[in-house]
């Protein structure tokens, strides 16, 4: 995994990315979230009304703990759905497929028993690639090195 360069979304320039521990459960867990694809991380700008796009070199660190999620699979699914009822993990670093806000939604109809774990996997297909990186420890943050801050047109 060597060095790579990923993008955060956000309302601020962040120089030194900080875990904070927010209201909802996300995906991955607690942590400091990016991408590798710039056009997401710029729609996770426009939800605020001053868009900045963060941008960040990462040095992997292969001492520290990394899941990574190559594609969605019934590992994936599962450890979003532990994470999304706040069950914690001990990894640095996990790395895959993000269920945007239609994915949840079909999480939380087979979590509701509506829909079972086949159908789920139906209509899970992306209509546009997705990715997500959190920087769950602090450890993990010393991976990240600031760049840049640009704000982004809505």
């Amino acid at each position: 995994m060597g060095k790579m360069t990923v993008y955060h979304g956000s309302y601020s320039t962040i120089k030194h990315p900080k875990i904070i521990k927010g209201r909802n459960t996300k995906d991955f867990g607690t942590g400091f979230y990016c991408t590798v694809i710039r056009e997401q991380a710029e729609r996770w700008a426009k939800r605020y009304d001053t868009p900045i796009l963060n941008t960040y070199t990462v040095h992997m660190n292969t001492s520290l703990n990394i899941l990574e999620f190559k594609e969605m699979t019934e590992e994936w699914l599962d450890f979003i759905i532990d994470c999304r009822h706040g069950k914690s993990h001990n990894y640095d670093i996990v790395i895959g497929a993000m269920a945007n806000d239609q994915i949840y939604n079909y999480i939380a109809d087979y979590i509701d028993g509506i829909i079972t774990r086949e159908q789920f996997w139906i209509m899970a297909k992306f209509k546009y690639p997705t990715h997500q990186i959190n920087f769950c420890s602090q450890p993990a943050l010393k991976c990240l090195n600031f760049v840049s801050s640009e704000e982004v047109s809505k």
